[in-house]
């Protein structure tokens, strides 16, 4: 699996995630370099998509 990609500021990517889907809180949304997979984990389970739904959604902010 490949790393995920964040294009641009993680912060603008995060605050239209948010917009988004209400029910995401700063936890769920916390990003530390080298632990993506601890976010797409994060974010599979509380928003019920797959892995690679997510990484599409993160990858088009």
């Amino acid at each position: 699996m490949d790393k995920l990609t964040i294009k641009g500021n993680w912060n603008e990517a995060a605050g239209k995630l948010k917009q988004k889907f209400a029910n995401l809180t700063d936890d769920d949304l916390l990003f530390v370099q080298g632990k993506e997979e601890e976010l797409l984990g994060r974010l599979q389970k509380r928003l019920g998509k797959t892995r690679e739904e997510i990484r599409d959604m993160i990858e088009k902010f």
